[in-house]
């Protein structure tokens, strides 16, 4: 090697202490997409960058790091060994990275729980927000997701609202003390889950209204909520008080910003001039495979969060 060249070489070493040695053999093109931080608070999930960084998730999440990302998510985390999850809390404690969301409870895909009004249901239901107080507290998460599950065909609408808003506010009984706060989920129909009981953010929003709780908040996934019912901007305004997360997807596909029909340059501007401080959850996947791929997901966030 000659002299000139490791001593450039070196000097990049030694100014960047978090970034790996993957990452410094990487091309100027790639590192020049690395340092910054963007205007919101994006938040990958395992996995998304795994040709880059490798298999190991500590090595993912300082791959996220070394990339501007400040948040990561995990819908798994719960399922994860308790020794899993003290070395991700650690090191993104090191790393000055906030925690997403995780599934709080067990979903049910294609069969009432919540809006059954049954009680042995209900009790196994706040019996799950109990075990997840415990994660919550293990990997410093403050959101976890919650899905109130399938439609009971047999009652009026209003009974299930009625038994959902019901066993929210006892699971907020659990959080409340805490300062911990479950993100209710609105899914679509069309694309992904048939069936389920909350849909749109109109809907979501009486519901926390019902509820009255802190710890009860909507998260406002784009993806479900543009194919569900589009009218985005307004419905992020008319529902701003109650809204507590931000998942992302483009439409269609669920893959990242700029490969669909959503202009999130304009949906991500709007939420930063409301000044909002929380996550923004990518829940998607990659619209290209490999390496190349996954900095084409970086590059599509630096160009929608150029504002």
């Amino acid at each position: 090697m000659k002299r000139r060249s490791f001593i450039k070489k070196s000097a990049l070493a030694a100014s960047s202490p978090f970034i790996t040695t993957g990452l410094i053999a990487r091309s100027l093109s790639e590192k020049s997409i690395s340092a910054k931080e963007f205007n919101l608070n994006y938040a990958p999930h395992f996995g998304m960058f795994k040709h880059n960084a490798g298999e190991d998730l500590l090595d993912q999440l300082q791959f996220m790091y070394d990339h501007g990302f400040r948040s990561m998510e995990d819908n798994g985390m719960k399922n994860r060994t308790v020794d899993m999850q003290t070395k991700i809390a650690k090191k993104m404690s090191r790393l000055g990275m906030d925690m997403g969301v995780f599934v709080a409870h067990k979903i049910y895909w294609r069969e009432p729980n919540l809006t059954s009004g049954d009680k042995a249901l209900r009790k196994e239901f706040v019996a799950n927000i109990n075990d997840s107080v415990e994660v919550a507290k293990r990997v410093n998460a403050k959101w976890m997701t919650v899905v109130p599950g399938y439609v009971d065909l047999r009652k009026e609408m209003a009974y299930q609202t009625t038994n959902v808003v019901e066993a929210l506010r006892l699971a907020c009984e659990v959080l409340e003390p805490h300062g911990l706060v479950m993100v209710l989920e609105p899914l679509n129909w069309w694309a992904n889950h048939a069936g389920q009981f909350l849909t749109e953010i109109p809907q979501a929003y009486e519901i926390c209204r019902a509820v009255d709780s802190p710890s009860c908040k909507i998260l406002f996934d784009i993806y479900h909520q543009q194919i569900s019912e589009g009218n985005l901007i307004p419905n992020i305004d008319k529902a701003w008080s109650e809204i507590g997360y931000f998942q992302i997807g483009d439409n269609p596909g669920r893959k990242e910003p700029t490969t669909g029909e959503i202009n999130y340059l304009n949906v991500f501007k709007h939420i930063y001039n409301k000044g909002f401080k929380g996550i923004m959850g990518m829940e998607h996947g990659n619209s290209k495979q490999g390496k190349d791929g996954e900095f084409a997901v970086i590059e599509a966030y630096r160009k929608v969060d150029n504002f």
